[in-house]
């Protein structure tokens, strides 16, 4: 049997040219790093990186009732979005366990829902079992637009020189503009790197003009490894590592990801009574680890002499200079500063339970 291969980005060949090394997660090849992954982490909090987000998957819900339907399936108010507007949310199970976490984009003729790599055909499928009457078409929708993602304190302002277009300011507000001869769309992120963020949404064969041309307007690319150690000290949970269907809502502590005044969605109940009446066994918490060696996932957490959690996710922290994890620690072990032991088959790391982010 012939190895299977990896599939590429649109850009794969552009980011060959920049000096990109690969890696291949999830069957899909991605640039690492361009020869300086501590430098590009550096471009983010200092200035402004780029990165090809276009593995991400897109669901397309057009309908004259798009909006209420997924205002009774997501975990925030789609509803009271209007065009040019925003934000995250979850999909959740009836039990309030994640099925996936995702961003809404409100445009004037459809939402668009922007999923983790690989779950874009899973979510229309899951969404689907839900409608009766109502008048939706959901569609998979991925690979049809480029989405790159500036970000870094110059990240607006570098857009805008770009496109000739001011990015909004409010979180996940969009707007359209043009850049290289394309139509693009303008969106102001937020939360995965904890700096000011800009999507880039264009057209997919818009890409090879739009990544150069941000390139010499100053922005930098950077590659997955930078980009690890930004979302992990800044403490945002990657679907499929940190969070998964055995993850309650609540355990993770994303409270932009919940409106508790929308009405009824799938889950809600649950999400309500742990609020009022009750507590989660664990949570979503951060772990500040001596020395050098950055323990694999699923890497025991032990406290008291007995196993209180697992790593999820684990990196060598460019901004704290030492290893950062995320894992789900149980509750009465949870509080930033106790002290845990991360076991690894190379021995035992002492390390510190961190809220999240992580602050310096």
């Amino acid at each position: 049997m012939e190895p299977m291969t990896a599939h590429r980005l649109p850009l794969h060949d552009q980011h060959a040219a920049a000096g990109a090394r690969f890696a291949e997660p999830c069957g899909l090849e991605l640039p690492l790093d361009y020869g300086d992954a501590a430098g590009e982490y550096a471009a983010v909090r200092t200035a402004a990186g780029l990165m090809d987000a276009s593995d991400v998957g897109v669901v397309e819900a057009t309908g004259r009732d798009r909006a209420a339907f997924l205002q009774g399936m997501l975990s925030n108010d789609v509803k009271a979005l209007m065009p040019g507007h925003g934000c995250r949310a979850a999909f959740l199970d009836v039990h309030g366990k994640i099925r996936t976490l995702l961003l809404v984009w409100v445009l004037e003729d459809r939402i668009l829902l922007v999923t983790p790599h690989g779950m874009a055909a899973k979510t229309v499928q899951d969404l689907d079992q839900f409608l009766f009457s109502e008048k939706v078409a959901l569609r998979d929708a991925t690979g049809e637009s480029t989405l790159l993602l500036l970000a870094g304190p110059d990240a607006p302002a570098l857009a805008g020189r770009v496109t000739g277009t001011a990015v909004p300011e409010a979180p996940w507000a969009h707007a359209t503009a043009t850049a290289q001869g394309s139509d693009v769309r303008l969106v102001r992120g937020t939360g995965e790197t904890g700096e000011p963020e800009v999507w880039i949404v264009a057209a997919a064969d818009a890409g090879a003009a739009l990544w150069p041309a941000l390139q010499r307007a100053g922005a930098r690319p950077v590659g997955l490894t930078a980009r690890e150690s930004l979302r992990i000290e800044t403490g945002i949970p990657r679907v499929g590592h940190d969070v998964d269907q055995s993850v309650l809502l609540p355990e993770i502590d994303l409270h932009d990801l919940v409106s508790y005044t929308k009405g009824c969605y799938l889950g809600q109940e649950v999400i309500v009574r742990i609020r009022d009446r009750g507590h989660v066994n664990r949570h979503l918490r951060g772990l500040q680890i001596e020395g050098r060696a950055v323990p694999s996932p699923g890497a025991a957490i032990v406290a008291a002499g007995q196993e209180v959690g697992r790593v999820t996710s684990a990196t060598w922290s460019f901004g704290f200079g030492r290893p950062l994890a995320l894992g789900l620690i149980r509750r009465r072990y949870a509080e930033a500063g106790s002290p845990v032991t991360v076991h690894t088959p190379t021995g035992e790391l002492a390390a510190k339970v961190s809220a999240l982010p992580f602050t310096r």
